[in-house]
């Protein structure tokens, strides 16, 4: 009997110690509070601007004791999703994993159409703008550098106003059919051209049919320069 009443409080002393020491809800909040805010503060420096808000978590929640610092990292990315997810884990003689939701809007400079844009345009300056826009409101992303973009072609009709994003643009042919094309074949650091003509249209790094003007054999060569294919020396 004697041996069942000290086991019976050990249990009870170490229940209570576990439960003293144990991870809990409001400390995972104030992980991830701390952990958006850092963020936030970061984003500050590239002049933008964080709206957060954390998830709720379970108030029952008890975890093991983190031995060390918690990890925490975002699951999916914060500039292009306004619902991400926070994973905080926690290694150890007795490692978890908890994941928490955030509502996050983030603001900040975005390029614009300061125009309506037609199919087929090319991108110029004048016909830019930038504006401040929630830059993670579409999975898509938004386009932040006019430099980038420039001489691109707009794929459909973009109204006045509308956020630029990646899927909205696509690259200029580099090459047009019937151009006289430079065929650099290679082979590791020696390499040998010859005169071609091309047989389509291709944006860099595409594939496109050439003819060889010397041997009028026909090659799949790829674009890696306005005016320049590449294939791989036989």
């Amino acid at each position: 009997m004697r041996t069942l009443i000290l086991f019976t409080l050990a249990l009870i002393f170490s229940s209570h110690s576990f439960a003293e020491q144990a991870t809990t809800a409001s400390d995972i909040q104030e992980m991830a509070e701390r952990f958006l805010q850092t963020w936030a503060d970061d984003q500050r420096d590239l002049n933008r601007r964080i709206e957060y808000q954390i998830g709720n978590v379970d108030r029952r929640l008890k975890l093991a004791p983190c031995e060390g610092e918690p990890k925490l990292e975002f699951v999916s990315d914060p500039l292009r999703t306004p619902s991400p997810s926070i994973l905080i884990s926690c290694g150890g003689n007795r490692p978890w994993r908890m994941y928490v939701t955030a509502s996050v809007e983030a603001y900040g400079p975005a390029i614009v159409a300061a125009r309506p844009l037609t199919r087929g345009e090319r991108l110029t300056s004048a016909a830019l703008t930038t504006s401040e826009v929630q830059l993670n409101a579409s999975r898509r992303g938004a386009l932040t550098d006019i430099d980038n973009i420039q001489g691109m072609m707009v794929r459909r009709p973009v109204r006045t106003g509308t956020v630029l994003t990646p899927d909205l643009l696509e690259a200029p042919d580099a090459i047009e059919r019937g151009d006289h094309v430079i065929i650099l074949a290679r082979a590791g650091s020696f390499s040998v051209s010859s005169r071609g003509k091309a047989l389509g249209n291709a944006s860099i790094g595409e594939q496109v049919l050439v003819e060889n003007l010397r041997s009028a054999r026909t090659v799949k060569a790829t674009v890696v320069a306005p005016g320049r294919v590449e294939i791989p020396m036989q």
